[in-house]
Order: structure tokens, then sequence, then C-alpha cells
């Protein structure tokens, strides 16, 4: 019944049935020539009341179809246990890996992790083991990795042998447009004991930070993981603030830190921003970070803060002229953050420090006032 294994980019191998699954849904003359006769009267008969044991046989065809996959996902809902028995042993094993990167067949897979049975499920997990990596990095694999990657669906023995299988290829997941979903997944899923790869992300921390898929799987180590494991990471990240605070990725981990690290975390965050303030909020990205402070820091680093706003530097240049100038001190509204969080006091005198600015520079009817206005 089966042909012969042939491999995909990646050497795992694609096997089919006689009757191949359909291949997209266009109406080509190819394409339609490769369906089978029933999965053409399934599309066209859409009065006919189909059940799932009316396609028994071409259940792999049916999953690679748009329409046939739907199907199945909706009928597998509330098949009975026979039924799902038989949409099984139609796919695993010969066809599971091939289904399992198929644009419309992974989601028939991601429904047997969801209503199969446990025996179902891990014979279905013993099936991708070898191929954990490869499926990681492709496209539509990668999103059944993260769903078969929940305790609920598999063993946690099945978990670890998914992380192991990833340990020595930690990096390129996570640098991955795909795999870093995985790595991120598994972070939040599997026992932190069981997650030895994140010994390869020190001395990385600085690279992963600037990194656009890096900088997420960075917050959710941070997110979910004890400090004994996130410690080293946090200490490394400290060295690099000024630089991460500047960079278009790096800023996100800062700002990450500032909300929701350990307070002396976040102390530390606040005091390199210290005698920093002015060049930050001109900054396209630090500025996030310094709006960010404003609304996190203690009463008294806050107040340091506007402080720093308010005072000349030794040269006489004022910092409040300075970032109303500035497109990026108004674009992200660190004038505005500081009036919205100082203390009455302090915002007494910021108001009394910008108003004449705005008079001055006649920019009462610019949109940039009416935000400082508005925050008054």
């Amino acid at each position: 019944m089966y042909g012969h294994a042939a491999l995909n980019a990646h050497g795992i191998p694609f096997y089919h049935q006689n009757v191949r699954p359909a291949r997209r849904h266009d109406n080509s003359e190819a394409t339609l020539a490769l369906r089978s006769p029933l999965l053409d009267e399934f599309r066209a008969n859409k009065t006919r009341k189909w059940e799932l044991r009316d396609i028994f046989g071409y259940v792999v065809e049916f999953s690679g179809d748009q329409h046939g996959s739907r199907f199945i996902q909706q009928k597998l809902e509330t098949a009975t246990s026979e039924e799902k028995q038989i949409v099984f042993d139609e796919i695993v094993p010969h066809n599971a890996l091939q289904l399992i990167q198929d644009v419309f067949g992974n989601y028939v897979i991601q429904k047997l992790f969801e209503h199969g049975t446990q025996v179902q499920k891990t014979i279905l997990a013993n099936t991708m083991e070898g191929h954990i990596l490869a499926l990681s990095l492709q496209m539509y694999g990668c999103r059944v990795v993260q769903k078969a990657s929940a305790v609920e669906f598999i063993l946690p023995e099945q978990q670890g042998a998914f992380v192991k299988e990833l340990d020595p290829h930690v990096l390129k997941c996570v640098k991955d447009a795909n795999g870093n979903h995985v790595i991120q997944k598994l972070i939040e899923r599997v026992a932190p004991e069981r997650l030895g790869f994140v010994n390869a992300l020190r001395g990385n921390v600085y690279d992963l930070s600037t990194h656009p898929y890096g900088c997420r799987v960075l917050q959710r180590c941070f997110e979910h993981l004890p400090e004994d494991q996130t410690r080293s990471l946090m200490d490394e990240l400290h060295k690099y603030m000024i630089n991460l605070m500047q960079d278009q990725f790096g800023n996100y981990v800062v700002q990450f830190v500032l909300e929701q690290g350990k307070p002396h975390d976040r102390g530390q965050v606040i005091a390199k921003l210290r005698g920093q303030m002015l060049n930050m909020a001109r900054h396209k990205f630090a500025s996030n970070v310094c709006e960010k402070a404003l609304v996190t820091a203690s009463a008294e680093e806050r107040r340091a803060l506007v402080e720093e706003i308010m005072t000349p530097k030794a040269d006489g240049v004022s910092p409040i002229v300075s970032m109303m100038k500035d497109q990026f001190a108004s674009k992200y509204y660190v004038l505005q953050r500081a009036l919205a969080v100082a203390d009455s006091d302090q915002k007494e005198l910021l108001v009394a420090r910008i108003r004449p600015q705005l008079v001055s520079m006649r920019r009462y009817s610019s949109a940039y006032s009416k935000h400082l206005i508005s925050s008054k």
C-alpha cells in the first residue's frame, strides 16, 4: 500500500500512500489529476452529510487538502474511539512525518495530540523522535513540536527526549524563525531541571539580546526559569545595559527587566540610566527604556530621573529644550511620561519649564505640544 520513502531538505523521510495527499487548493489541471474521485466529490458535494467513515482509506489525502483537513479536524473532536484509531492507523507511522510538515496536514496531527489516547500520543511522539531538530526548523513541523511538547500530551520522559535532541543545536534554533518558537515553548512547559540547553546561552547574552528571536528567548528564560538557572544570564546582561538600551531588540530585554525583574536588577538598570537620561531620551530605541524606567522606578529613583530632566547641564544646555527639539523625545513621549508620573511638586516645576519653550518655539498648534498639554 505504501510507496518508497523520499527525503526532504532536512533529511526527513516522506512516505506516501498510492493516493497522495492533494497538493494545495488551486484548480489547475495538474492538481485535479492528483485528486482521488472521492476527494473531488467531497469538494463538489456540499449538500451531502459527510461522516468520518466515508473517507476511511483516504485519510492522508484528505489531511493534505485544505477542506479535507478542516473536515477531519472537526470530526476528531467528537469521533468515537474506533474512528480515531482508524484515522491514527492510516497516518502513523508511515505518513506522520509527511503530514507534520504539511501546510494543512499539520493541523490534523495537532488534533491527534489533543484528542488521541495516551497510547496514540506516545506512539506519535516516538515517531517524531530522531527528527526533532529538523521538524523544529520547518515552518509547519515547528507547530507540531510545540503542540506535542505540552506535558498534557506527552510523557515527561518524551519531553526530555525532545530537549536532548535540541541540546547541541540550541543556538541555531534560537536564531531560527521557526525554531525559536519551539525553544520558547519548551522553556514555558518543560520542568526546569530538564532544560540543560540553557547553559548554551551563557557567554552569548549580548548576541542573543540584539537578535530579533534571541531577545524573545531570553525574556522567556527570565520569565519562567528559577533564578539559579538565570542569575548568570542576568549578570552577563548587566555588563551591556547601556548598549542594549540603544539596540532595536536589546531595548525590549532591558524593558522586561525593568517591568518584571527582581528589585535589585531593576535598580541596577536605573542606576546605569542616571546621568544618561538626556542622551537616552533622544535615542530612537533607548527612549522606550526611559519611559519604562519612569513608570517602574521607586519614588526616590523616579524623583532623581525627573530632576535630571529638569537640571541644566554644566554647559548651560537645558535637557528640556534639547528633548523638545528632538523627534524621538517627542515621538516616544518621554517628557509626557515624566509629567504623568512626577509628584506634585516636580510636576509643577516641570510644567513651568516646559511652557516657555512651547511659546518660544511657537508649537502650541503641533501634535507634540498638545500631548504635553494634555498631561498637565
